[in-house]
């Protein structure tokens, strides 16, 4: 509910605090003291348009802050607050703040975390729920009325929700699988034909790296063959340098034993022998492995040509053509099962479409059956509301398939007719400002509504009516305020009487400079404000009596 408003700046206010408590409260005042600005101000708190000509005169800015206090947080607000990433304490009251400049510039904030005005507007109606004389929201507005009469039915509108996201994913899986089916289907012989090349090329994982080593070894070969040549010849034959080794280590082994010297020459003589002979291996080794092929290359050179360029073909690398081959075969198997999948997808689709359209004719019935009993109980409030030639019905239309949805398959609209023999129309387009309020006042209280906004304001539900007519309407706003919180401006004094705390709006000025103000009244304040509705610019004694019996009869 909201439990406190304060105002900073706007137009006639220059400063203003105000507590509210559950029941009914009322606000009451003359004709013009200001009451529309108290409205403007909370306008702005619900995502109104920042208007530059609310900041009072003189006055760079302006502000206006409203706390709404919860047991519990509702869960519509909490589901948009935790989107916009806000976060509210269990117990913590919520505080909306709109800054206004007076060059036209404003600023939105739920505690003190700057928001965008659209966030407002969203959680707006779940906050406050304003009827006045150009009420476009709410009641009034038909985009609400089937959800109004699901609560009033008590309708299981989570299940047919629910069958219908099951129909819809059961119908999109359908439409996915013959898409695929029809692609794959276009794509069969051009499959084939890329299936039965690379079927004959069968590429191997880790082959093109194996290719291009050996091919890299065999150029490194053709440019090294007279090099190897001309060492092979320098270590082969008789006169070759490992030959001589060999010979001079057999002399210097007849003379060895002479000297100790020379047995450490032979020594070194046969090492080097035994070094000149692993390097005469390791050149023959190399030669051969370093060997050139010109058919063997031109062999290596056409498979990587031929790998590449299937690879290039089908936009990967050459490793991932066997993993290509795999999903061309998944794909014509697909076509070969996929009558057996669509069968299976079809079945499915037209269960969840069965289970959907039982589920919707069951809740239109219901809301037919409670449309009746809604309009027998709103032409039950009408006449005391002062509206006895007026009618009220709930008008029920059949959608096309097409336009059936997670809702159902009916649009719903509460229409109305105000004189006898003339057509009905919406409620908006109808009524006038006093009788339009009238109607929602009986609506809302044949509808005994749960789950609605947390605060509801009546602007001048009571105008051109008074006697029986205001007071039928003060005891109906005392039960709609039963539990809850609603606020009534008011110019009656039988609907004045009734609010549980009474605000007095007043204008007062001093030379040039012009306020309103708004205070809480006391018993005596209430007694001597209902006197001064009763009896105009001058209260008299008989006016206090009557405002007596009006608190006594309360």
């Amino acid at each position: 509910m909201l439990s406190r408003l304060a105002i900073r700046n706007i137009v006639l206010i220059e400063a203003l605090d105000l507590d509210f408590t559950r029941g009914l409260g009322v606000l009451t005042g003359e004709t013009g003291a200001g009451k529309s600005i108290l409205l403007d101000a909370l306008g702005l708190i619900l995502g109104n348009r920042a208007d530059s000509g609310l900041v009072r005169a003189g006055e760079d800015k302006a502000s206006v802050t409203a706390s709404f206090e919860f047991a519990t947080l509702p869960a519509p607000i909490a589901m948009l607050l935790s989107e916009a990433e806000i976060e509210v304490e269990p117990g913590e009251p919520l505080i909306i703040k709109r800054q206004l400049k007076s060059d036209g510039g404003s600023k939105a904030f739920i505690n003190d975390q700057p928001v965008g005005v659209a966030l407002l507007r969203e959680i707006s109606s779940h906050l406050v729920e304003l009827h006045g004389q150009h009420d476009d929201r709410g009641l009034v507005n038909p985009r609400g009325h089937r959800a109004l009469l699901d609560r009033f039915a008590r309708s299981d509108v989570a299940g047919i929700e629910a069958a219908w996201r099951g129909w819809r994913l059961a119908e999109d899986a359908l439409a996915a699988a013959k898409a695929r089916l029809d692609q794959a289907a276009m794509d069969r012989d051009l499959l084939l034909a890329h299936l039965a090349e690379l079927t004959v090329l069968a590429p191997e994982v880790g082959e093109e790296e194996q290719l291009a080593e050996a091919r890299s070894t065999m150029q490194k070969g053709e440019r090294l063959t007279g090099d190897l040549a001309e060492l092979q010849h320098l270590w082969a034959g008789s006169d070759s340098a490992l030959a001589g080794l060999r010979s001079a280590a057999r002399r210097l082994d007849r003379i060895a034993t002479e000297h100790p010297l020379l047995a450490e020459a032979l020594a070194a003589l046969d090492r080097a022998v035994i070094e000149a002979g692993e390097a005469e291996d390791r050149l023959a080794r190399a030669a051969e492995a370093l060997s050139h092929d010109p058919a063997l290359l031109d062999r290596f050179e056409t498979r990587l040509f031929d790998l590449r360029a299937a690879a290039r073909k089908h936009s990967c690398q050459v490793d991932d053509l066997p993993a290509k081959m795999l999903a061309m075969r998944a794909a014509l198997d697909a076509i070969e099962g996929g009558e057996a999948e669509i069968a299976g997808l079809e079945r499915a689709a037209h269960e969840a479409g069965l289970d959907y359209q039982a589920r919707a004719e069951a809740l239109s019935m219901a809301r037919y059956e409670a449309s009746q009993r809604l309009d027998k109980a709103v032409a039950g409030e009408l006449a005391p509301l002062k509206l006895d030639t007026a009618r009220f019905r709930t008008a029920i239309l059949r959608l096309p398939e097409d336009r059936w949805g997670p809702g159902g398959i009916d649009a719903l609209e509460f229409l109305i007719s105000t004189n006898p023999g003339a057509d009905f129309a919406p409620l908006g387009k109808i009524a006038s400002g006093g009788e339009l309020s009238r109607f929602i006042l009986a609506l809302k209280v044949a509808l005994a509504e749960e789950g609605g906004a947390a605060t509801v304001i009546f602007d001048e539900i009571d105008r051109g009516v008074g006697g029986a007519v205001a007071s039928a309407i003060g005891e109906r706003l005392v039960r709609l305020a039963d539990g809850g919180q609603l606020l009534a401006v008011t110019h009656s004094p039988q609907v004045a009487a009734r609010g549980g705390t009474h605000y007095v709006i007043a204008k007062s000025s001093q030379g040039t400079v012009t306020r309103t103000s708004v205070a809480l009244l006391d018993a005596g304040g209430r007694q001597e404000e209902i006197a001064r509705m009763l009896s105009g610019a001058e209260v008299t004694p008989e006016a206090r009596a009557q405002a007596d019996r009006l608190l006594e009869g309360v």
